[in-house]
């Protein structure tokens, strides 16, 4: 699945739900519109690899919103920004596995 060229809109959520919903999105390649809230903040850093708003600042997502919705081709670096976010830090194979393989074998004897 490819969402490059689209956008995706995160509120957020206080059980994570935000935040996996964004690195689903960012991995396939859509420019994400965030809620500048702790969860979302994880993973998107504002004009690096997304946009963040505020979020009670209705104005505010709805100029994000509207510039990202007009201009999708002007957003392309964040897109691929935010889709090498998720691979290098929240690739399954290369950091997630071993990541528990070296939490689970901490438990073990020493």
């Amino acid at each position: 699945m490819t969402l490059s060229g689209k956008t995706a809109v995160i509120t957020g959520s206080n059980s994570g739900i935000g935040l996996g919903v964004a690195e689903a999105l960012a991995a396939a390649g859509a420019h994400v519109v965030g809620s500048d809230t702790a969860p979302v903040r994880e993973l998107i850093r504002d004009g690096e690899n997304g946009t963040l708003v505020d979020f009670f600042d209705v104005k505010g997502w709805s100029k994000a919103l509207v510039k990202a919705l007009a201009r999708p081709e002007t957003f392309l670096d964040l897109r691929r920004a935010a889709r090498q976010t998720i691979l290098e830090g929240y690739d399954l194979r290369s950091v997630c596995l071993p990541a528990m393989v070296e939490y689970v074998e901490g438990f073990g004897p020493k």
